[in-house]
Formats: structure tokens, sequence, C-alpha cells
């Protein structure tokens, strides 16, 4: 789980459930949208506010690696914030843009949000 603090109170605010692996980087941009990288090549985008998952994917490494080295390591937005750069475990620099042309059906979001009322 990541978790979601107050500062500089130190209160709890909420869990980001649904990472299965090790997170080994964050990045927030100024849309609220927050990416983890996982131990396992998985990267996830929340909503920062609210700690919904919308979206995820897997990374892909560089062809002769080893499963092993499809880690996540380190995680910035750009300054425009529309473009993500990762460094990952197979020794290479993702740059990750918004796709132009997505549409629902061809990248869906879960949009399942918790009716679980929150006391901040």
């Amino acid at each position: 789980n990541i978790k979601k603090w107050k500062c500089p109170q130190g209160d709890f605010m909420h869990n980001f459930r649904g990472h299965e692996t090790i997170v080994h980087s964050l990045a927030v941009n100024e849309d609220g949208v927050l990416v983890s990288g996982g131990d396992n090549g998985t990267i996830k985008l929340w909503d920062w506010a609210t700690g919904h998952l919308f979206q995820d994917m897997d990374t892909i490494a560089q062809p002769g690696s080893l499963e092993a080295e499809a880690a996540v390591f380190a995680a910035v937005f750009d300054q425009s914030g529309t473009r993500l750069l990762t460094g990952e475990a197979d020794k290479t620099i993702k740059i990750w843009r918004e796709d132009p042309d997505a549409t629902p059906q061809t990248h869906p979001t879960r949009f399942q949000p918790e009716m679980v009322p929150k006391r901040y």
C-alpha cells in the first residue's frame, strides 16, 4: 500500500491500494495524477485527491533483459505535466506521453470510487 499523510500534522488520510509488489517510485503532477512504479514493472495512475486507481500498465523490459529487470526505480513528470519519464532496472529511460487518439474503448479507465465516507 501507498499511504497518504496530512503534513505537518501527521494525520493519516488514506491508502492507495492496488500494488502487489514493492513500490520504488512516485511522482505527482499539477493535475493531481499520482504515478507509482513497482518492482515487477507495473506503473499505476491514481487520483491524488481520492486515492482512486484509474489506470495501470506494464513496462516492457529491453530485449535481452531478464524478467527481474522490469522494475521502475525512478519516475518524474516533465514541466508540462503531460509526459512521464521513468528510469528502469534494465538500464533504460522511457518517456511516456498521453495518447491523443485514446478513446474509452482503446484505453478503458476503472471508475469505481469507494463509497466510504471520510473525515478530513
